[in-house]
């Protein structure tokens, strides 16, 4: 072998000798640096920790800051509505009191319309009674008249009624007095002519002389009786037909 191969090899042994150094130190070098990461790794960590507890702490003091200013809020809003709600109620109570003074004194709109109808409304049924009214009252008069006529008529016609049964009575016993007073005449009449055939007949002075019939005669041989009820008929029918002439 030759001195430049030494040489030669010698300088690559070095040269892997240096090499090896190199790697060796970077190696080194490497696991210097990965123990440092993990540290910084750790604090960061540790960091995070403690950000994520203070920014708790902060989220619960935040929250519990808002619950209280919203309670306040809550409070100052029911504060507000029960002033409005007193200040609306009185204003309503005013109002009403208003419109009732209005009422009572007929000045309210809402009362004077509703009376303007109620009026025209009474005007009608006035007008409409008063018409019906005298409807009615004519409808009685009529009545009242129509009753009146039909009692008179009913008076007349009764009246004459009576007077002619009244006057027929008063005929009938004017009637019978004259037949009576007839038939007495008769009777007296022929008693007396029967009471002096008697005297005549007693007389023997007086006494008829027979008298002398010529010719064909007829002799009734009657009772005085019955001449006299014959005679009596005789009248009466006569009477009769003398009352039924004279009415006529």
């Amino acid at each position: 072998m030759t001195p430049k191969s030494l040489r030669s090899g010698n300088t690559g042994q070095s040269g892997s000798d240096e090499m090896e150094e190199s790697g060796l130190s970077g190696n080194e070098s490497g696991v210097v640096d990965s123990s440092d990461d993990g540290e910084e790794v750790d604090e960061e960590e540790d960091e995070e920790e403690e950000d994520s507890e203070d920014s708790s702490d902060m989220d619960v003091q935040e929250c519990e800051k808002k619950r209280y200013e919203f309670i306040d809020d809550l409070t100052d809003l029911e504060k507000q509505f029960a002033i409005l709600r007193e200040q609306l109620y009185r204003e309503r109570m005013t109002q009403i009191e208003t419109k009732l003074v209005e009422v009572k004194s007929g000045k309210a709109s809402e009362y004077l319309q509703p009376l303007e109808e109620l009026q025209d409304n009474m005007k009608n049924r006035m007008e409409v009674g008063a018409i019906l009214r005298d409807l009615r009252l004519e409808n009685i008069n009529c009545k009242f008249d129509a009753e009146k006529i039909a009692t008179h008529q009913n008076f007349m016609s009764e009246k004459n009624l009576l007077w002619d049964s009244i006057k027929a009575e008063l005929e009938e016993k004017i009637h019978l007095l004259e037949e009576d007073k007839n038939n007495l005449d008769l009777s007296s009449g022929l008693w007396d002519d029967s009471g002096k055939g008697c005297r005549r007949k007693m007389d023997p002075d007086n006494r008829k002389k027979p008298v002398s019939v010529t010719g064909p005669y007829i002799v009734y041989m009657l009772h005085e009786n019955d001449i006299l009820d014959d005679w009596t008929l005789i009248k009466k029918a006569i009477s009769q037909r003398k009352l039924k002439t004279e009415c006529k």
